[in-house]
């Protein structure tokens, strides 16, 4: 089958987005599939307000509609709302070609911390994009019970895996001498909520891996918290690996691909009990939730890091690819959408 999957998040941001979706186009091609990318690379872009390091593409509808039609796919996957998305979706929409959906990120609650626009608001403008959508792509239990609250039609499940091979447990690093270590990596944005965790009163050293538009002024205002800046592979796995407890103090995520590398490492997760995290650490032997994060993150210590690594080996890559083309819609001769879906 030949898969085209369009979206707005690819490199060199490094994000959940383009993680889920670089495993799966890899999955893909190891199961015989063939896969082709519309991505921001082929287009001029300009950085995002308020996320520079996020570039859009500008312009990009008769170009997008070319590279679809050039590529003539069986099935089009949408991953994500932004420039790119909305030219497939329209260009999909005019020529019926059908076409799956995915919700990758709480937009409405991203937007309303950065400019408090109502969540209604945003929550109205998804309704729409998704509305013609074959198949809206979830990661859990709790988004699709939220987005059915919202009125989101054609909900389907898609999970998220780990690369156990790279995030695997190791040795403790003589050359970390101040532990306990407690860890948070992810981007270093407003809605990550890391203040919560760099308040915490605790003993040891606090570890941030990342980047973003909020590291200087949390640099600056948490002195005593070491910044590590942004991390790759190997690299990235040594931080989760040397790391007592991963402090996840994010409200607003969907997911949460970090808690899986930081369990596939051995450590253990301290996080609130919300969206995400409580569809993802959904058995206390691989972490600690807690509306008092502090408790969490101590008691996270204790937990046993050959149970936390067991219990993240559930977490599979290619189970979840096998979920993603069971949700695709292949396109036959007799298949169309309606204009009116817009």
């Amino acid at each position: 089958m030949r898969i085209l999957i369009v979206t707005d998040a690819w490199s060199p941001q490094v994000n959940g987005v383009v993680t889920t979706l670089r495993h799966t186009a890899y999955e893909l091609q190891q199961m015989g599939h063939e896969v082709g990318l519309v991505t921001p690379a082929s287009f001029r872009t300009i950085p995002c307000p308020t996320y520079p390091e996020i570039r859009l593409a500008v312009a990009p509808g008769a170009r997008t509609g070319e590279m679809i039609e050039a590529y003539n796919p069986d099935a089009i996957h949408i991953a994500t709302e932004g420039p790119l998305g909305i030219a497939a979706r329209r260009h999909c929409l005019r020529v019926a070609r059908p076409f799956t959906t995915a919700f990758h990120t709480q937009f409405p609650e991203y937007v309303h911390a950065r400019c408090r626009l109502p969540i209604s608001i945003t929550y109205a403008w998804l309704r729409r994009f998704h509305r013609p959508s074959s198949a809206v792509m979830v990661p859990t239990n709790e988004i699709h019970g939220r987005l059915q609250r919202q009125g989101f039609a054609r909900l389907a499940y898609w999970s998220r895996g780990v690369d156990t091979k790279l995030f695997t447990p190791a040795s403790r690093d003589p050359a970390v001498t101040t532990r306990p270590v407690f860890l948070y990596a992810g981007r270093v944005a407003v809605e990550k909520g890391i203040e919560r965790f760099l308040e915490l009163d605790l003993p040891g050293s606090k570890w941030v891996v990342g980047d973003g538009p909020a590291r200087a002024v949390l640099e600056a205002r948490f002195p005593s918290a070491t910044f590590h800046g942004m991390r790759h592979g190997q690299d990235l796995a040594y931080f989760y690996q040397q790391a007592d407890a991963f402090v996840f103090p994010s409200r607003t995520d969907t997911f949460g691909l970090v808690l899986i590398e930081a369990m596939a490492c051995g450590t253990p997760v301290a996080a609130f009990p919300v969206t995400g995290p409580i569809d993802v650490v959904r058995d206390p032997v691989a972490g600690v939730l807690s509306n008092d994060l502090r408790s969490a993150a101590l008691e996270a210590l204790t937990r046993d890091r050959a149970a936390v690594r067991n219990y993240a080996l559930s977490y599979s890559w290619t189970t979840a690819t096998q979920q993603f083309v069971s949700n695709l819609h292949v396109r036959a001769a007799h298949d169309g959408v309606s204009r009116a879906a817009a």
